[in-house]
């Protein structure tokens, strides 16, 4: 089912975006893993961060020399049309990641998750303002039912953490506000990148690329005055790297791509699911590898993760108008 406008309806799910969708749900899942068990502590962060995107831009060039859509590229590449389907996308998530930093420094750990998952909400809202993609009923029951899954996830992640002794007036202005803030940008972004690729008709690799490149300058900006560009100066680019380090950084840049080509075959609203399944797939495999067992919030929210990705796909919007046709 297509839209007259040129986006694809939330609910159609072939089998290679549900494959891309599996794989990116185990990628989230055990990312967190691998980074623990293969980055050392003195590895600087702008360093595998700029790493994995050039990764990925290399991977995304691969893949578009793959399909063929690299050959006709220097034809129909504009840089406003760059600017558009990608930059704006990709400077909104550099201000999204921005205040997240400034927020999580001042908010408890729990406090910061709850707020941080309503960007489901967003991301349904800028859908439907953007690309006029409605919800049924029961869609919205299931939206409503995964957000209280990654509240609850988000509650057992964060029950074993002390509480924040910031004062209130701090953590209302440099805490809950940006986080919100932050929310409201990601669900913009992810629905501005949905609107590129499946109205805009603009490659989720190509994005990929575009959007890597511009994070990139973005980052490398930042470290003219950043901790972590005097740690570079200092100890040099790749200090602390070991051959394991690549794992993660290549597993990230994968997860980078997979998250384009959801985004654009199946919207940001599922990839919102994607994201709160992979948080059960971190418990389990929290439990299998390192002994620790799920938490009761974790068990409890299992059913509600599995009733929401069934109700949002059996239940998708009927235009009544064109029923009727």
């Amino acid at each position: 089912m297509t839209k007259p406008n040129g986006a694809k309806s939330p609910s159609s799910m072939g089998p290679k975006v549900l494959f891309y969708s599996i794989l990116l749900t185990f990628q989230y899942g055990a990312q967190p893993l691998i980074s623990k068990r293969c980055i050392g502590k003195e590895v600087i962060v702008t360093s595998s961060v700029l790493t994995c995107e050039i990764v990925k831009v290399v991977c995304a060039l691969i893949l578009m020399a793959r399909d063929g859509s690299l050959k006709g590229l220097s034809k129909e590449w504009t840089l406003m049309g760059s600017l558009t389907a990608s930059g704006l996308p990709a400077a909104i998530y550099a201000l999204q990641n921005s205040l997240l930093q400034i927020s999580y420094r001042n908010l408890d750990s729990l406090t910061f998750s709850i707020l941080n998952q309503t960007k489901i909400f967003f991301t349904a809202l800028f859908t439907f303002i953007i690309l006029r993609q409605k919800q049924s009923v029961q869609q919205i029951g299931a939206l409503c039912l995964l957000i209280m899954a990654a509240v609850l996830l988000s509650v057992g992640e964060g029950s074993n953490k002390g509480s924040s002794d910031i004062n209130p007036e701090q953590k209302l202005f440099y805490g809950i506000i940006p986080v919100l803030i932050a929310s409201v940008l990601s669900g913009l972004a992810s629905s501005l990148c949905q609107w590129a690729s499946q109205v805009k008709k603009h490659s989720s690799y190509l994005m990929t690329v575009e959007m890597s490149i511009v994070g990139s300058l973005c980052l490398l900006a930042s470290t003219l005055k950043s901790p972590d560009g005097e740690a570079i100066k200092r100890y040099g680019f790749f200090h602390g790297w070991t051959a394991l380090t690549l794992v993660p950084v290549i597993s990230n840049a994968l997860g980078g791509i997979l998250v384009g080509l959801v985004t654009s075959h199946a919207g940001g609203v599922r990839k919102g699911f994607v994201i709160v399944s992979a948080l059960l797939v971190t418990a389990l495999l929290q439990f299998a590898f390192e002994g620790k067992p799920p938490s009761s919030y974790c068990l409890v929210a299992l059913p509600l993760v599995m009733s929401s990705i069934s109700l949002y796909q059996k239940y998708p919007y009927l235009d009544k108008k064109k029923k009727k046709v």
